[in-house]
């Protein structure tokens, strides 16, 4: 098939944990920012979102006990489509609101799976992953979501990846949450490493995306919101207005523990008494 792209699109580009759902729900909410969602992280190898133990390359028996074990089923979309021009179709139609704004969010643990799909397609090509990104989405914006603390968000990750609860008020389909040092340490480095490869290919394709930060969203939800709409440029949203933050914060009593310990056990011995 012939891929025709969206009139206007916009990526929000984050890291797990980082309050990205938070800012792609609340876009949707305005009915003018498209429908920002996740359509693209199937990994090619399965065709399933990253499972718990793909976060992770730690020979550590212990760390593994830990991981729950999750089957997921392809998305129906992708599974039946006749081909990934299909199913990219799928997904600007899905994410496109009556104003022709089109919206997705990415993650940079797999922009790369995405960026390749497409390549194979042979539709789109460029030299980085961004080049091929443009290739399909002309003109596209880019919002990104960084949030500084990262010991923060190595802990909610972790949470997340043993309970399988990614959002508050999920039913958790993991067990209840261990603490790990090393898992945490192995994700803060994770964290960083995709944020400095976000950096980098912003810089290398001469890109200046928004930035806004979690602290941001939490200190100053209303005046963060509307500079994500500021700069989306968006056709029709003359006087809408940011929607009330549409989730709860997931931080509890046990992750701000957590987060002290880490940091506790990360000081010199002496510094601790």
């Amino acid at each position: 098939m012939t891929w025709t792209a969206p009139r206007h699109a916009y990526f929000v580009c984050a890291t797990p944990r980082s309050g990205s759902t938070l800012v792609c729900e609340a876009l949707a909410r305005t009915g003018v920012a498209g429908r920002p969602a996740e359509y693209f992280e199937a990994l090619r190898a399965t065709d399933v979102p990253r499972r718990p133990h793909e976060y992770f390359d730690l020979p550590d028996a212990e760390l593994e006990a830990l991981l729950p074990r999750v089957e997921r089923e392809p998305d129906p979309a992708l599974a039946g489509a006749r081909s990934y021009l299909d199913y990219l179709a799928w997904t600007r139609d899905r994410g496109t609101t009556h104003n022709g704004v089109f919206g997705a969010k990415l993650m940079f643990g797999y922009l790369g799976e995405f960026a390749g799909r497409l390549r194979e397609t042979g539709a789109f090509a460029g030299e980085t992953d961004l080049d091929v990104l443009e290739s399909a989405f002309p003109g596209a914006r880019y919002v990104r979501v960084v949030r500084l603390d990262k010991v923060s968000q190595a802990v909610s990750l972790w949470t997340a990846i043993q309970t399988q609860a990614w959002r508050h008020g999920a039913p958790e389909a993991g067990a209840e949450p261990v603490y790990h040092r090393r898992a945490i340490a192995h994700l803060v480095r994770y964290l960083t490493e995709h944020e400095d490869h976000w950096s980098t290919l912003f810089a290398r394709a001469r890109v200046r995306p928004l930035t806004i930060t979690y602290e941001d969203l939490v200190a100053a939800w209303e005046p963060t919101m509307r500079r994500v709409l500021a700069h989306l440029r968006l056709p029709g949203a003359d006087g809408v207005e940011p929607p009330d933050p549409p989730l709860r914060r997931q931080a509890d009593e046990r992750s701000r523990a957590w987060v002290e310990r880490f940091r506790a056990e990360g000081r010199p011995a002496q510094a601790r008494r």
